[in-house]
């Protein structure tokens, strides 16, 4: 009776870390809409363009999952990495659809041209992301087991961020420009 439980030392500070670092996360997401909203002067077609985001986190848990890693700093921090690479190819596919939209008969045209013809810069970049991280996430050379959890974070994101964005951002654009909710403009 009358006695406190506490937890210190490693443990402690790990959960520090983690709390900051989701802070980090959320504020890093917040920024990077803030960012789209000032640049497409729209709230809602940032808002499609955000929809990568946790689209890339169902790779990350999927990855560190199927490969056993367990979820840590460094993980976060991958996750971190993922929300600016990620946005990246909705906002090749919304900036593209944006620019057609008048010229091509519609929201679902424009954005099945953007999809089409933003395919390969989209490839390019996933390519490039997962073949310059896989040595990491592999874990090959010495001292490379330390970022072992970041690359797989990373992978893992981009893999299902790339596939599932080419599907959710076309379907969420075609849905909000038929509504007239990307007219809306921020002044």
């Amino acid at each position: 009776e009358g006695g406190q439980v506490g937890i210190k030392g490693e443990y402690a500070r790990m959960g520090e870390a983690l709390a900051s670092l989701a802070t980090g996360l959320v504020l890093a997401a917040l920024l990077v809409y803030l960012l789209q909203v000032s640049l497409f002067r729209s709230w809602a077609g940032p808002l499609v363009i955000m929809a990568t985001v946790p689209l890339g986190f169902i790779g990350v848990v999927a990855m560190l999952r199927w490969t056993g890693t367990s979820f840590s700093v460094l993980s976060l921090m991958g996750m971190i990495f993922l929300v600016g690479i990620a946005v990246n190819n909705g906002v090749l596919l919304v900036d593209f659809a944006n620019r057609r939209l008048k010229s091509s008969g519609g929201p679902a045209n424009a954005i099945m041209l953007a999809a089409t013809t933003r395919f390969k810069p989209i490839l390019m970049t996933f390519l490039a992301t997962v073949l310059a991280l896989a040595p990491m996430a592999i874990g090959l050379g010495r001292g490379n087991e330390a970022n072992v959890p970041l690359a797989r974070a990373v992978v893992g994101g981009m893999i299902s961020s790339t596939v599932l964005a080419l599907f959710m951002v076309t379907v969420l654009y075609a849905f909000l420009a038929g509504s007239g909710a990307l007219e809306d403009r921020v002044e």
